[in-house]
Parts: C-alpha cells; structure tokens; sequence
C-alpha cells in the first residue's frame, strides 16, 4: 500500500499511524430505520455503527436467542458487522454521486416474509416413496439438510444485503470504505486469496475512477483504463492518443478508495486528487491534478453544505 507525497515517483510510503484512519475527512452519517412500533436512527460515526435507541444490543440478542423478537436495527447491526469485509460489496453499492442504488424498507419487509416461508418439508424430496432402504433416506436427509443450510445462508445474504442497501447511499458509500480498508493492505496474500482481491479491488478501482474521469475530463468512460499501484508515491496518470484511441490511464492505490473516493473528494475543485496529506473533517489538504500528466499540487479543501442538501454526502471546494 502507497499514498501521498510531494511527487508521483519520490513520496513515502502512506502508513495508517502517519495519516490516521481513512474515514477521518468523513462526517457523521444517520437515518431513521422502522423498529417496533416507531422508527429509530442508526448512526454511522467515527468508522462505527451505532443504535442510539438501544442502549445495550447485546442484551437484546440474547432475549432475542430465548425467543423474544429481535428488533430491526439490532438485525441490521449484525449485518453490517458480518459484511465490513465482504469484497463482494464493491460490486453491489453506488460507484458515484449519480449511481444511486435505492432500496426501500417495504423491500427488505417483503424479502423477510420470503425468508420465513421456508423451503418446504420432507415430502417435496420425495422421501414417502415405498420403503426406501435406510441408507438411501440417510443420504437423502443430509442432502435436505445441506440445501436447508445454504438455502438459509442465501436468503440471509439477500436479505443483509437489502437491509443495508436500504440504509442510503451514505452508509453505502461508508460501507465499501470499510471493505476497501479491511483488504487494502493484503495484495500479497498467497494465492487464490490475493488474486481475488487484487482482482475486485482493481474492478472497484476502474469503476469508480471511469466515473470520476468522466465528469473531469469528459471522456468517455470505457476509455479509462485502472490499474493498482503497489510502489512508493501515488501512482500515475496519463491520457494518450486521439479520438476513440484516446485513452486515460489511471494506476492508484488501493487505498484511494477508501481515504479519496468514499471520503467525497475524488473531484475537488475541478482536480482529481490522487491522495490525502492530511485527512480531517471539515478542512483536509490533498494532493491533486488539475491535468493529466501535470505534476501534482498540494491544495486545502474545505467541505461545505452538498448542492442536494444532503447532510451525509461530503462535498468540498478548494
């Protein structure tokens, strides 16, 4: 993992005790979530999940194991916990300001309902056939029981992911932050491992990034070729050729994602920066371009109110 410096080829290596956590430029979030018999907020702050209206959830769950009705943002607590480090995330949330991904709360009720109607019983495996030799009704039972078991598993994934599509794009956006930080410095893992997450964070990366491109340049995005960059400094960008050969290649850190992009500040004042020097909320100083192959400027970025209103999508000026 690289991050910011002076220049593309001679800056330190971004270390996480020099630039504090990567959601340090991002202010608090929160949303009403329907709960019982009124709706609470949910709080994303300081890189956490927290439930104002539930002064202990661990309390609640174990009434909850004794039979008791788990209440609806404890549920969505421990699905945010189950997927802080579920790559497959990045494929599913918003890659920008305008690739909204809305879910509503009457989805995630419907898709509730699905869940406890089950998968059916025995006879829809056709166990009542003439007396089956037990050895045939043992392997027929655990082949029910696997699919129960991974049939469970889809629907509880399906219905996590709903929950917390539903949230907003601004816990979505918070969300694949935290997925890029629980992976960004594990490119070497051995194996199938670390091919897998250079491979989604390289697919997060050029996603992301093409729509960035878009709006700074103007090009188009499936001319925008990503790339990881693994060495010191922050990376690279270039644009070359003309017309539909003209292309803009882009190699950043891993890291990009979480402290750049999810931070809101991936196009700032008509630059594209490319890396934080010093993270903070609501003043930061990032290093950006104003031009493909222009050396990078260290600039101060102030957030101020979003165009939209919104109060959880940062928005920054130079």
């Amino acid at each position: 993992m690289t991050g910011p410096g002076d220049s593309g080829g001679s800056a330190p290596r971004d270390r996480q005790a020099e630039h504090g956590p990567w959601f340090t430029s991002l202010p608090p979030c929160e949303t009403l979530v329907p709960c019982g018999q009124g709706r609470h907020p949910v709080r994303w702050e300081a890189g956490e999940l927290r439930l104002p209206s539930h002064a202990d959830p661990e309390a609640e769950l174990v009434l909850a194991a004794l039979g008791g009705d788990k209440a609806r943002c404890v549920e969505i607590a421990e699905a945010w916990q189950r997927h802080t480090a579920d790559l497959t995330v990045l494929g599913i949330g918003p890659r920008g300001p305008a690739d909204e991904v809305v879910v509503t709360w009457d989805d995630v009720d419907a898709a509730e309902q699905a869940a406890r109607g089950g998968t059916g019983g025995p006879g829809r495996w056709g166990w009542r056939l003439a007396s089956p030799p037990r050895a045939a009704m043992a392997r027929a039972a655990i082949r029910h029981q696997q699919y129960q078991e991974e049939a469970g598993e889809a629907s509880q994934r399906r219905l996590d992911m709903l929950s917390l599509l539903a949230l907003g794009t601004g816990f979505q956006v918070r969300l694949a932050g935290q997925v890029v930080a629980a992976h960004a410095d594990r490119l070497d893992e051995p194996e199938e491992l670390g091919r897998t997450i250079r491979s989604v964070l390289t697919a997060a990366l050029a996603g992301r990034v093409a729509l960035v491109a878009e709006q700074w340049l103007g090009i188009d995005p499936d001319q925008v070729e990503a790339s990881l960059y693994r060495g010191a400094g922050w990376g690279s960008v270039e644009l070359t050729g003309r017309g539909e050969q003209r292309r803009l290649r882009v190699s950043l850190p891993a890291w990009w994602l979480a402290r750049v992009w999810a931070s809101g500040l991936a196009l700032t004042g008509r630059h594209l920066v490319v890396a934080v020097e010093r993270a903070g909320w609501p003043d930061a100083q990032v290093l950006a371009l104003r031009a493909p192959g222009a050396e990078p400027v260290s600039l101060s970025a102030h957030a101020v109110s979003h165009p939209s209103g919104a109060a959880d999508a940062p928005h920054w000026e130079i």
